[in-house]
């Protein structure tokens, strides 16, 4: 039997735009990857999105930041341009423990806001 795991999160993008530019460039190397910067493109609501998708992902397991490191959870892109979660780490073998067995996810944003939605199937023991 099969249920749902749901997390969301919302982001004002000002919160980004509003630091300063040293404080930014700490806080961006410390919570995205490599890709998840360079997908970004430098714009604060695809960086806003893709910090929604670490806060909706660890709801949706159930625990905080701090049980999972920021970069045990990535946003690629495939081919089409949607966003794909990938977990590592902390985060994974959270997902295994917890009978994770698929999820999505599902982001938007606007000048001023981002969103961010993940959902896993999870295997009922």
């Amino acid at each position: 039997m099969m249920e749902v795991a749901c997390g969301i999160d919302l982001v004002e993008v000002e919160r980004l735009r509003s630091i300063t530019p040293a404080i930014k460039a700490r806080f961006v190397s410390r919570v995205f990857t490599t890709q998840e910067i360079e997908d970004s493109g430098g714009r604060d609501d695809r960086l806003a999105a893709r910090f929604a998708i670490k806060e909706a992902t660890v709801k949706a397991l159930g625990c905080g930041i701090g049980e999972v490191g920021w970069q045990d959870i990535e946003t690629q892109l495939d081919e089409n341009g949607k966003p794909v979660l990938r977990l590592y780490g902390a985060a994974a073998q959270m997902a295994e423990r917890m009978n994770w067995r698929s999820w999505s996810v599902s982001i938007s944003h606007t000048r001023n806001l981002a969103a961010a939605c993940v959902t896993a199937l999870v295997e009922k023991r």
